[in-house]
């Protein structure tokens, strides 16, 4: 059998140079949008509607929707709340579907919209997403939402240890320097992650806006079997095990 190939895109910026026609996406935006869309699947929420744009999400709420928001990590002013995977609670999402938009991981979900199926991927469900590209049998590309266009460490963090797991499985193979450099970086970085987050120029932004509570929970693997799933444009759960 022909082995299937591994990409890494590091920065929306570079995603217009990718052919996702046919692969699995996996977008991974670790502090803190993909960790809190797994929790709120994890904790029973139905649907999440990505939205892009602010005034967007603000037309959600007046229509009755809940709605999560925010801009550079602060809660926008006619939200329910942000995206701290901490907001979404049991009590608040169970049941319920919820428009969201972030500065980075929402927006770039309609890139991939020719890809074969784009999903959410985080520390919280790695062993999950996993197994099920795996059974897939898919090329894949694993897409680090970054900052503003820009490099982020710990979504390329990320993107190697899922680079690590797919290669080991043995299906897989790449020519991708992308790949190459996030595993390269999951190498230094996979016996301390806490301590290598601290170089992440993300950490030090939500701990200046006092919103770094949740970086330990982020930074921790398999809380969740869920894995989030782009259908039609909403983003649904699925529960492969």
């Amino acid at each position: 059998m022909e082995k299937l190939k591994l990409e890494v895109c590091l920065s929306p910026a570079m995603f217009h140079r990718y052919d996702c026609r046919g692969n699995i996406v996996v977008i991974i935006d670790v502090l803190r949008a993909c960790s809190a869309i797994c929790t709120a699947f994890e904790n029973g929420a139905a649907e999440i509607i990505p939205v892009a744009e602010a005034e967007e999400a603000k037309e959600y709420k007046n229509r009755g929707y809940l709605v999560a928001a925010e801009r550079d990590g602060f809660t926008l002013d006619f939200a329910d709340f942000g995206n701290s995977p901490f907001n979404f609670t049991r009590e608040r999402v169970e049941g319920k579907t919820i428009a969201y938009s972030t500065t980075n991981g929402t927006r770039i979900i309609e890139m991939t919209d020719k890809s074969y199926k784009t999903i959410i991927g985080a520390f919280l469900n790695i062993s999950s997403v996993t197994e099920w590209i795996l059974a897939e049998k898919k090329d894949v590309i694993l897409f680090c939402a970054g900052w503003k266009d820009r490099f982020s460490l710990e979504d390329t963090v990320c993107a190697g240890a899922y680079a690590s797991r797919l290669l080991e499985s043995g299906l897989f193979t790449t020519i991708c320097d992308s790949v190459h450099a996030s595993l390269d970086i999951w190498e230094i970085a996979r016996n301390d992650l806490r301590g290598y987050i601290e170089k992440a120029a993300q950490r030090s932004r939500l701990r200046d806006k006092g919103l770094d509570d949740c970086i330990d929970f982020c930074l921790t693997a398999d809380i969740t079997p869920v894995i989030p799933v782009v259908e039609k444009g909403k983003i649904v759960p699925l529960r492969y095990k």
